[in-house]
């Protein structure tokens, strides 16, 4: 996507003008920007990503970033902060392992994207030297997936298939923590046939256990 930097700050409408001094931001090109984050950590890592690259992927100028943020570190914090603020759609299936089917479905073929299998691991690797993308990165892996998680040990609780005294710290790691290890740890390059249903049973079956 090509954008002219030099637009990026159109005229202010008559009688909504900008407090002095105020820039005005285009979203267009704010969007390309976030989009070339993706795409440049997925092609050279964060430790090569430069604002340059990033600027030159989106079609912008350098000072059309850095008008939005003040350095690398926190144009990919705020990226991958807003992923756990887009969540996932919470299924509803009727029951317990007919909504845990779908989230890893869903999950599955989120972390098993292209981009995604590339970016993470080399996030990973950044969040053991720096505490702001560990935190940025725990807030994206875990909280946008045990939002919807929580919200499907509650329908099941009320449908009366799990037991109010459930321990739910426990269940969310049990949800959560096998297709994570296959998918971005092991990293397997195929999961085996029928495995999502497999898991889905299993984990239901454990999760009336606990």
């Amino acid at each position: 996507m090509t954008t002219n930097a030099a637009a990026d700050e159109p005229t202010p409408r008559p009688r909504r003008r900008a407090p002095a001094g105020a820039a005005v931001l285009r979203e267009d090109v704010t969007e390309a920007i976030r989009a070339a984050v993706f795409e440049e950590l997925a092609a050279v890592g964060y430790a090569r990503m430069s604002i340059e690259g990033i600027a030159r992927r989106a079609g912008v100028g350098k000072t059309a970033v850095y008008r939005r943020w003040r350095s690398k570190l926190h144009l990919v914090l705020d990226v991958v902060s807003a992923l756990a603020v887009q969540g996932l759609p919470a299924p509803d299936t009727g029951s317990l392992e007919g909504d845990l089917r779908l989230l890893y479905e869903v999950t599955s073929r989120a972390l098993r994207h292209p981009v995604a299998s590339q970016i993470i691991p080399d996030l990973q690797a950044e969040a053991a030297r720096n505490p702001d993308i560990a935190e940025a990165l725990q807030k994206t892996l875990r909280e946008g997936q045990d939002g919807v998680a929580s919200r499907i040990l509650a329908a099941a609780t009320e449908r009366g298939e799990l037991g109010p005294a459930l321990d739910t710290d426990l269940a969310l790691d049990l949800i959560s923590g096998p297709l994570y290890w296959r998918a971005v740890v092991v990293r397997s390059p195929k999961l085996p046939k029928g495995y999502l249903g497999s898991l889905a049973r299993a984990t239901a079956e454990g999760l009336k256990a606990l």
